[in-house]
């Protein structure tokens, strides 16, 4: 059936996810970690350094939920190999543990009808099942092309989180690898898009694209050494929209502008200076 606009509201089931150091390690390997700055991040890419205890990078909270996707089962059915990913938030309640589990429960907050395709928005909450406390929630929108034009409400529009009109506080270039995501697919996201040549072409692509939220974690890792003293602690909210997509093997370049209050507006850059990330939002303390 195609799109249908009445799921808003609807819940997925609660998953659980459980995770120990060897995962912790692969997605911190998947999103780069250890090929720059190598002394600051031994924390979140060995367990066994002298004077250094394991840590784990924020972003690995969007592979932690991953029963928050549940919730699509109610929208209707759609050609995955149309669905990309548009913007990504993530709003963390203290440090990720080493070692843990997680409740995650879905739901879709918003279906929106853009036209040329849908965007579907799901609002997830990861409750650590050790304590009965929230560790992190997440929203997620998903735009699907070619399922527009049934009638709905477009949704939110305009700017957001502009970057000021100035040189950026902070810049930081990461390579990606050529299998970048082969390897960052070993911490759950299995989509064919990533990794399968004629998936890829399906979809509209020459090869094999890099995950959004690798391209996502690569940036998050950039806003944690250079903004937040490479402690997790202090990172606590990251929001951007995807637009644009990433090819292994390709540059990042990350900028970002302190606005103050805890908060700073970034952007990054591909290889050929496009913007592939955009709208961003980081809150620290």
């Amino acid at each position: 059936m195609p799109i249908n606009p009445e799921a808003v509201g609807s819940k997925g089931q609660p998953t659980k996810h459980a995770w120990d150091s060897k995962d912790a390690i692969l997605y911190a390997l998947g999103v780069g970690a250890g090929a720059v700055d190598p002394l600051n991040e031994l924390a979140f890419t060995t367990e066994n350094t002298q004077n250094v205890d394991q840590q784990v990078l924020p972003t690995m909270a969007v592979v932690l939920a991953v029963g928050g996707s549940g919730a699509f089962g109610s929208v209707g059915t759609f050609n995955p190999a149309m669905l990309v990913h548009g913007e990504q938030a993530i709003t963390l309640h203290g440090p990720i543990p080493v070692k843990g589990e997680v409740e995650t429960t879905g739901q879709i907050t918003g279906i929106y009808d853009k036209g040329k395709g849908a965007v579907i928005e799901v609002t997830s909450t990861s409750v650590d099942t050790a304590t009965g406390s929230p560790l992190f929630s997440s929203v997620m929108s998903a735009f699907i092309r070619g399922e527009g034009g049934f009638g709905g409400d477009r949704g939110p529009s305009g700017p957001k989180n502009v970057a000021p009109e100035r040189e950026p506080d902070h810049m930081v270039t990461y390579q990606t690898r050529t299998d970048q995501a082969l390897l960052y697919r070993l911490s759950g996201d299995r989509n064919p898009l990533h990794s399968d040549p004629a998936f890829a072409a399906f979809g509209g692509f020459d090869r094999p694209i890099l995950h959004g939220l690798c391209s996502y974690g690569f940036t998050g890792r950039a806003l944690l050494h250079t903004l937040c003293g490479s402690d997790p602690a202090r990172f606590t909210g990251m929001e951007a929209r995807f637009s644009s997509p990433v090819l292994p093997g390709e540059a990042l370049t990350i900028k970002a502008w302190e606005t103050g209050d805890g908060e700073a507006i970034f952007q990054t850059a591909g290889g050929d200076g496009r913007t592939v990330i955009d709208a961003g939002r980081l809150s620290y303390t």
